[in-house]
């Protein structure tokens, strides 16, 4: 199975769906499991890190009109260029970040925490070396994105979890970041969002990350590191 599927895509598998927005991967098959959303605002659809495919568009367009393209990871910059030039507006990305301007082939807009019009509110971190990634949260509706750190693709979880911090950062997760906060929904950039009872699966992956790093590091090492060499090609 490839790791990351770079070919165009096919028939996109929708995910993530709710009144307020939905979630697509592009390539399903890809042990990555690269996941991408269009969420409503106030303002018209925002773009999260974006997988671009045959019906996109159309899957968008059910939502609203395209306001803004948004990237939350400096390994996310994907087909962000590509769907933002077609919808004639920005991408969007934090003042901070690296990388993206490089990859993008569309006009950038640069923010410090907020994503003007989109509600989101995005927090810092910086896992490793050229690793960073924007937290959004919008309190509003309970919406959280997590780009990378935690996740449901392959590589995050283990036993019953439903929520999994990524493996590098098992004995150090971002409890900082993220355990104040009290989701109604959690989005990722790699798997399926956690739509029910949100709160309580993030409080356990924080919570029991640790005690769960030996079954984690025998189960997902070799995923993981797959992973990791195939990101780095981006």
């Amino acid at each position: 199975m490839v790791v990351y599927d770079r070919s165009s895509a096919g028939e996109l598998q929708v995910i993530d769906r709710w009144s307020g927005g939905v979630g697509w991967v592009a390539h399903p098959d890809e042990t990555g499991m690269r996941s991408s959303h269009a969420i409503v605002a106030d303002d018209g659809v925002w773009v999260f890190d974006p997988i671009d495919g045959d019906g996109v568009d159309d899957l968008i367009a059910e939502y609203g009109t395209v306001s803004g393209v948004a990237v939350l990871s400096s390994y996310h910059a994907r087909d962000a260029g590509a769907v933002a030039a077609r919808h004639d507006v920005p991408v969007f990305v934090p003042q901070w970040m690296e990388r993206i301007g490089e990859r993008v082939d569309a006009p950038l807009t640069r923010y410090d925490t907020r994503i003007d019009g989109s509600g989101f509110t995005v927090s810092r971190i910086e896992p490793l070396g050229m690793w960073q990634e924007a937290i959004a949260y919008r309190p509003e509706d309970g919406t959280l994105i997590v780009p990378d750190i935690a996740g449901t693709g392959p590589g995050y979880t283990v036993a019953d979890e439903r929520v999994g911090i990524a493996l590098s950062h098992r004995l150090v997760p971002p409890r900082e970041t993220l355990g104040d906060l009290e989701p109604d929904r959690i989005l990722f950039g790699h798997g399926t969002g956690v739509l029910e009872d949100a709160t309580d699966a993030l409080d356990d992956a924080l919570h029991n990350s640790r005690r769960r790093f030996p079954r984690a590091l025998v189960k997902q090492l070799g995923t993981n590191s797959r992973l990791l060499l195939a990101a780095m090609k981006d």
